[in-house]
């Protein structure tokens, strides 16, 4: 009987790629795993009307852990207009699988590390080693919107906000409306587990993004929730810094910084912009991470111009599986891993095309294969 039972969800577009290079790469490293396929994705949207069919959800409740591929989300209007015609008339609304899945099995962390690879010669800054600890449940990612908006919700908010009252020259049907909503709970428990991580791994500093001089109330929270956790850290600095201020800072001095934390929309902005100071989307994977589950996936998304083409980098999904490896506990063949990858970026024989190179996706699986 294996050891691990790990559900494999491919996507869409280039997600299916980077997926195949992954299981290259599992299937030399011989982990003592069984792999279970899902279905994910827009054409279970445009077939059945829901792109995270509820097989899906009964499959990951199964399985130990999640390797995800990529999806490709659009508007409401578009997703409409691309069901099929049994379907188009249900009144179904398109939800995005993967914050579903975050809010399902509560992976309220999403972990993304930002290391410079000193071989990836287009995008590298000496001296970058960034973990960004973003919450991934809460924000104004809680999927509370409303358009129109409804009579009840806005009779309520201008009683109780004088702000809303200058908006009465739009009508219902003419505003819309998202809730940055935030609990002290989620406040509480992802700065927690940023300071944990820092003590655990030697990290000297921790740095609050936020923007709590505009969003009071919401910011207020998060600030004060994180300067209360802090005060059980003492060797561990702590700082709080607005998330335009920081975007700059990024820039200019990535290096002065360790451990970022962040809500879910801040933590999504300032993650890409930390992929891209050590190599770009084609080296950026996450962790969608709670209490009991975890989903790992490259961040760069499912590029469907690029998809088929053999064009994408795997390295971003082969970094992801690097990290499911070390969550299930198989230490050995995530340093296995680990060391190939980095050894294929620092030697530079094999580059895809966003490294300045030719070598398709595949190419670059098998270079790691190689090394392993």
């Amino acid at each position: 009987m294996a050891k691990y039972r790990i559900a494999i969800l491919p996507g869409d577009g280039i997600g299916k790629e980077v997926t195949e290079a992954a299981m290259m790469v599992l299937e030399k490293i011989g982990l003592n795993a069984e792999y279970l396929y899902g279905d994910i994705g827009w054409e279970f949207w445009k077939k059945e009307g829901d792109a995270l069919p509820e097989r899906t959800i009964d499959l990951l409740c199964s399985t130990d852990v999640c390797l995800f591929g990529a999806i490709t989300s659009k508007t409401t209007d578009e997703a409409s207009q691309e069901l099929g015609p049994s379907l188009s008339e249900k009144g179904l609304k398109y939800n995005s699988p993967i914050i579903r899945l975050r809010q399902l099995f509560d992976l309220y962390i999403n972990l993304r590390p930002c290391k410079a690879f000193s071989g990836n010669l287009l995008n590298y800054r000496e001296g970058i080693d960034l973990v960004i600890f973003r919450e991934n449940t809460e924000g104004l990612y809680s999927g509370v919107e409303f358009h129109p908006v409804p009579l009840e919700v806005r009779r309520i908010l201008e009683e109780y906000n004088s702000n809303m009252k200058r908006f009465s020259f739009a009508g219902n049907e003419e505003t819309a409306i998202s809730l940055r909503l935030v609990t002290k709970k989620g406040c509480h428990r992802i700065v927690k587990k940023a300071f944990e991580y820092a003590k655990q791994f030697g990290r000297k500093r921790v740095t609050l993004v936020e923007k709590a001089n505009v969003l009071r109330e919401t910011g207020g929270l998060m600030v004060r929730e994180a300067r209360e956790v802090a005060q059980a850290y003492p060797d561990i600095i702590f700082d709080v810094a607005n998330v335009d201020a920081m975007t700059m800072w990024l820039i200019k001095n990535p290096e002065q910084y360790d451990i970022l934390v962040a809500e879910n929309l801040f933590g999504d902005i300032i993650s890409d912009l930390g992929a891209q100071l050590v190599g770009g989307l084609g080296f950026s994977a996450s962790g969608n991470i709670g209490d009991r589950y975890a989903i790992f996936e490259p961040t760069h998304g499912s590029a469907p111009k690029y998809a088929g083409l053999g064009k994408a980098n795997p390295l971003a999904m082969l970094n992801a599986t690097v990290m499911m490896l070390e969550w299930i506990g198989a230490l050995d063949c995530a340093r296995a891993l680990e060391r190939a990858v980095r050894q294929v970026i620092i030697q530079g024989e094999v580059r895809t095309y966003d490294m300045g190179g030719k070598a398709s996706t595949t190419e670059m699986a098998q270079a790691v294969v190689k090394e392993i």
